[in-house]
């Protein structure tokens, strides 16, 4: 069995971004300069996650750590290295990711699970995903788009968790919500953790990532400074950005 869940090798992303506001033809045509520019958001970042591993993601706002987890997910194609993907995954990438707001919650919860292909495996999963939620039946009847983010934070995060994935990938969402609910949420990841899955977090919190992660990545600007155990970088990442 490969014990190399993730592997990236050299692994550039970049967008293109609007400099000048320039929203059409008319737009354009005032600006004698090259309007956008392509800027890098995650410059040859090569690393491996082992199966079985908790690993963290620090940094600061806009040092590439969303942009990451997007990669893993697929969501977001590089345009220079390589990425190896062993193992299927579950992403809380944000409040609602995944969602379709239009939809109420029982149909999310369908769909969804239809996508995961797990709709027809077990008939105790959606009952599962409506306990762990908390949601009342009459949540779960009305379009998402009427939920407070606490409310979708509870749905993602109940659905995502069902999908009994090799990797579960999470992108800050655990800081929406009542303290019981994060408290619930926090639980079932040590509960993942100890069957023994592969997890990815990414918190601005270091007490929590050092209860749940043994190893961890620091990024600046793009940039992977440094990796080593959980409490190594959450030191680090606390010295260089008080």
């Amino acid at each position: 069995m490969n014990t190399k869940l993730i592997s990236f090798k050299n692994v550039t992303v970049s967008f293109w971004q609007n400099d000048f506001g320039v929203h059409s033809i008319k737009d354009l045509m005032k600006h004698r300069k090259q309007p956008f520019s392509n800027k890098i958001i995650l410059n040859d970042v090569t690393f491996d996650v082992e199966r079985g591993a908790c690993m963290a993601i620090l940094g600061r706002n806009g040092s590439g750590k969303s942009t990451l987890l997007r990669t893993i997910a697929g969501l977001i194609k590089p345009i220079k290295g390589q990425i190896t993907i062993n193992g299927t995954f579950a992403p809380i990438l944000a409040i609602g990711a995944g969602v379709e707001l239009e939809l109420s919650g029982y149909e999310n919860i369908n769909l969804l699970l239809s996508l995961y292909g797990r709709y027809k495996r077990n008939s105790n999963t959606i009952q599962d995903i409506i306990a762990f939620s908390e949601l009342s039946h009459e949540q779960l009847s009305m379009p998402v788009k009427r939920y407070s983010s606490g409310m979708v934070a509870r749905l993602a995060f109940s659905i995502s968790i069902a999908n009994d994935a090799d990797i579960l990938i999470i992108d800050e969402v655990l800081a929406v919500g009542d303290k019981g609910f994060q408290q619930k949420c926090m639980d079932k990841i040590f509960g993942i953790k100890a069957e023994g899955k592969t997890i990815l977090f990414v918190s601005h919190f270091t007490e929590e990532v050092m209860k749940i992660c043994n190893t961890a990545l620091l990024l600046d600007k793009g940039n992977l400074i440094d990796s080593g155990t959980a409490e190594e970088i959450c030191n680090k990442y606390m010295r260089l950005f008080p």
